[in-house]
């Protein structure tokens, strides 16, 4: 479904990805993971059209997207959940979650049916529909965020630290949506610091560290790896 090869990022003369290549299949989660100024926030923007790449490829469904307007990516089925999660703090959560699916048709009839599947989702959200988002808690502003993504109706969701800043018991909610989400057919590319997680809900992962990927395989065989264990998961 997506095949990255041989991406290249510079910030001026800081080359933060280096030859990163690297592929999700349908149906799959896929975490990145890595420490703190890995790349791994670049390359999720990379992905999704908002960081411009300097060398390398990305192809998207058998296409080549690496010069494709973010926009265009949204409407091709690549969605974004931002690092920070980024609400329009001033507008409703109902009006976030309109805002999610701006490129759909404005009487597309299967709008309100979306809008009724993430309250289904987030309970809370539904009670908290009016309420400026700026409003919300951190955790319910990540569930706002995660919703938005979704009514574009993506084939893959790119989420970026869901988990950043939330309360054990909301990280635990987030990381039981992110199965859910993919039960119900979407494919996640998940990039995650809390790599415990990341790699219990994933099915392959990649570890990512000073832009360069150093190690890849499946979760539980990533999860496994002593040098994985000791640099990003504990001895214990």
């Amino acid at each position: 479904m997506l095949n990255i090869q041989n991406l290249v990022v510079n910030y001026g003369a800081i080359e933060a990805l280096r030859g990163v290549s690297l592929q999700v299949n349908a149906g799959e989660i896929v975490a990145i993971i890595g420490g703190n100024g890995a790349g791994k926030s670049t390359l999720m923007k990379a992905v999704s059209g908002l960081q411009a790449v300097s060398g390398g490829a990305i192809h998207w469904q058998g296409h080549d997207i690496t010069a494709m307007p973010p926009h265009q990516r949204v409407a091709a089925g690549i969605s974004q959940s931002p690092e920070g999660r980024q609400v329009f703090a001033d507008q409703s959560v109902e009006d976030n979650l309109l805002l999610g699916a701006y490129l759909r048709p404005s009487r597309d009839p299967e709008v309100k049916a979306d809008l009724e599947r993430q309250y289904a989702i987030f309970p809370r959200l539904r009670e908290r529909k009016n309420q400026h988002a700026g409003t919300l808690s951190g955790g319910e502003q990540q569930m706002l965020a995660i919703s938005r993504a979704l009514m574009s109706r993506p084939k893959l969701l790119l989420l970026d630290e869901p988990s950043l800043g939330l309360a054990p018991l909301i990280v635990k909610e987030i990381f039981a949506v992110i199965r859910r989400v993919r039960d119900e057919g979407v494919t996640i590319l998940l990039v995650e610091q809390m790599a415990n997680q990341a790699l219990k809900v994933s099915d392959r992962a990649y570890v990512l560290k000073n832009g360069v990927i150093v190690n890849s395989g499946a979760s539980k065989d990533i999860a496994n790896d002593p040098s994985v264990r000791e640099a990003y998961l504990g001895k214990h």
